[in-house]
């Protein structure tokens, strides 16, 4: 993929600037890796799992009649698996630590999907995460 470099640059600078973070995925709606940076994690795999909870994000919020998904957070022992969507046809996924802290995550990582929407040549994403829904309606 010709955007592959830059949306890796983008999840390395997303790292960088958000230290609890210990990796980040970049994947289609369909759930086919974009690019990864979570050294020892199978992206491909985590992209194919972002897929399929980007669809179980996007029904619930359908299903609540609530607006548009800004985010999935799942909270462990260990830390956290953040889902954001990035413009309508792309999920980023952000794994992070137990104590990162979650508002500067989410401030960090919709700024993220923003680019790579951009990169992608798609609508971006508010960076406050009002994004349309991705893949245009749920799976």
């Amino acid at each position: 993929m010709a955007h592959e470099a830059a949306i890796r640059m983008e999840l390395e600078g997303l790292r960088a600037r958000l230290p609890d973070v210990t990796g980040a995925v970049a994947a289609t709606a369909d759930g086919l890796l974009l690019a990864g940076d979570a050294p020892g994690l199978p992206a491909e795999g985590f992209a194919a799992l972002s897929a399929a909870a980007l669809g179980v994000g996007l029904r619930l919020t359908e299903a609540a009649g609530q607006e548009s998904l800004r985010e999935l957070l799942i909270r462990s022992g260990g830390g956290c698996v953040a889902l954001y969507p990035a413009g309508r046809d792309a999920v980023l996924l952000v794994l992070a630590g137990p104590h990162t802290n979650v508002g500067r995550l989410h401030l960090e990582s919709r700024r993220s999907g923003a680019r790579v929407a951009a990169l992608l040549g798609g609508s971006a994403a508010e960076p406050e995460g009002t994004a349309s829904r991705p893949g245009g309606g749920a799976p």
